[in-house]
C-alpha cells in the first residue's frame, strides 16, 4: 500500500503543526508565574488551554503517524533488521547527540556560574540519575522533549511483537493498551508515556488494515469543533483543579491526548488545501530541528529572563514564542548550508526536501466541496 500525495503532504503538515504546538507545552514557568495562581486571569486560562489540553495531543499523534508509516507496506514487507539499523541512525542517534550536547552546554554554563537553579547538575548526580539524564532510563532526559524519541525507539524495537498481536487479536490488544494509557498515575517502565505505546500500535493497526486515512474527511468541521470544545472543557477543569489534578481530570486529559489526534488529522484535510498549509508541508527537516532544539533554547531564554529580573510573565510567554521560531529557522538554515554532514547526522538523515503537497487538481471534487 502506497501513501498517496495528499496523505503524504498531510503527514508532513501535521509534523510541523504539532511540533510547533509542542513548543507551547515546554515554555518554562516557576511557582510565582504558575497559571494556577490566577494572577493573569484569562491569559492563564489560555496558557492552560494551549499547554495542558490542545497541544498535549502532539506526541500521541506523531506516534500514531510513526506506527502507520512503519507498516504502510504491509507486515510481509517489514524487515526488522533493516528497520532497527535505520532507526538507530534516524531516531536513537539524534536523541543521544542532542541530549548529550545539551548536557555539555549545561556543564559549560554551570562552570561559569550561569544556570544555577535552572538546570540539572550532571557533575553531582548519582550514576543512576546521570544515566537517566543521558539515556532517559527511568525518567525524562536532560533535554526533556526527547523522551519521545526514546519511547519511539522502544516501540520500534517492540514493533514485530505489536504487529503480531494486532494481526491476531486487534481488539483485545488495542483495548488493553488503551486501558493502560488511560489509567492515571500508572507506570509501566517500558515507555515513559503510555499513550505513545497505544497510538503507535493504533498506527500499526491502521496500516495493516489498509484503512483509508481520508475516509472521515467529510467530518472535518465536526472533528475540529469537538477537538476545540473538548480542549476548552479540559482546560477549564485543569484551571480550577490544578496543579494537583484529581483522577477524573487526569483520565480526561489522557483520553483527549489520544482522541484529539483524530481531530488534528481531520484539521489537516482543509488546511492542506490552503497556501499556508502547502508551504508548511514543504518545511521538511525543519520540524525535526525545532523538536530537538527548542527546549534548550527556551531554557536559555528563561535564564536570561531571570537575570533581567522582570516579573510580568505574559511578556516572557509571548516573546519567547515570537523569538524562538526565527532563531530555530536561522540555526537550521546555517547548519544545513555550512555543515551539511553534521546536519545530516543531527537530523537523522532528514535532509531531503518534502514532496510537493497535493495540489487542488490532486484532490477529489468531493473533498474540495467539504473544505471548511
Amino acid at each position: 500500500m502506497n501513501v498517496d500525495a495528499n496523505v503524504s503532504s498531510r503527514i508532513n503538515l501535521m509534523r510541523i503543526v504539532l511540533i510547533s504546538g509542542i513548543v507551547f507545552v515546554h515554555i518554562p514557568f516557576d511557582a510565582a508565574s504558575s497559571p494556577y495562581e490566577g494572577a493573569y486571569g484569562a491569559f492563564d486560562w489560555i496558557r492552560v488551554f494551549l499547554t495542558e489540553a490542545l497541544f498535549r495531543v502532539g506526541v500521541p499523534c506523531l506516534s500514531a503517524i510513526s506506527g502507520y508509516l512503519l507498516f504502510r507496506s504491509g507486515q510481509e514487507n517489514f524487515s526488522y533488521k533493516k528497520t532497527v539499523r535505520t532507526k538507530v541512525q534516524t531516531v536513537f542517534l539524534p536523541f543521544l547527540l542532542w541530549n548529550c550536547a545539551f548536557i555539555a552546554a549545561i556543564l559549560l554554563a554551570t562552570s561559569v556560574g550561569v544556570g544555577d537553579g535552572y538546570l540539572p547538575d550532571p557533575l553531582h548526580a548519582s550514576g543512576r540519575d546521570l544515566m537517566t539524564q543521558v539515556l532517559a532510563v527511568e525518567d525524562f532526559p536532560a533535554n526533556v522533549p526527547l523522551y519521545f524519541l526514546r519511547d519511539l525507539f522502544v516501540c520500534i524495537l517492540l514493533s514485530p511483537i505489536l504487529a503480531w498481536l494486532i494481526s491476531r487479536a486487534p481488539i483485545l490488544t488495542l483495548t488493553a493498551l488503551l486501558v493502560i494509557a488511560l489509567i492515571p498515575e500508572l507506570s509501566i517502565y517500558i515507555v515513559l508515556k503510555r499513550s505513545i505505546l497505544f497510538t503507535f500500535s493504533l498506527g500499526i493497526f491502521l496500516a495493516l488494515q489498509q484503512f483509508d486515512l481520508k475516509a472521515l474527511d467529510r467530518f472535518a468541521s465536526v472533528g475540529v469543533f469537538l477537538l476545540l470544545a473538548s480542549s476548552a472543557l479540559l482546560a477549564t477543569a485543569i484551571f480550577f483543579t490544578g496543579p494537583s489534578l484529581p483522577d477524573w481530570v487526569q483520565f480526561f486529559r489522557n483520553a483527549l491526548a489520544i482522541g484529539g489526534a483524530l481531530g488534528f488529522w481531520l484539521l489537516s484535510a482543509p488546511l492542506i488545501k490552503t497556501q499556508i498549509g502547502q508551504r508548511l508541508a514543504k518545511t521538511g527537516s525543519l520540524s525535526f530541528w525545532i523538536f530537538c532544539a527548542h527546549y534548550p533554547l527556551l531554557i536559555f531564554l528563561w535564564i536570561l529572563w531571570g537575570k533581567a529580573d522582570l516579573s510580568f510573565y505574559p511578556l516572557f510567554f509571548v516573546l519567547s514564542f515570537i523569538l524562538l521560531f526565527p532563531l530555530l529557522a536561522l540555526s537550521n538554515g546555517l547548519c544545513r548550508k555550512n555543515f551539511p554532514r553534521v546536519y545530516a547526522v543531527l537530523t537523522g538523515g532528514r535532509t531531503k526536501r518534502s514532496v510537493n503537497p497535493a495540489s487542488q487538481r490532486d484532490v477529489s471534487p468531493e473533498l474540495v466541496s467539504q473544505q471548511r
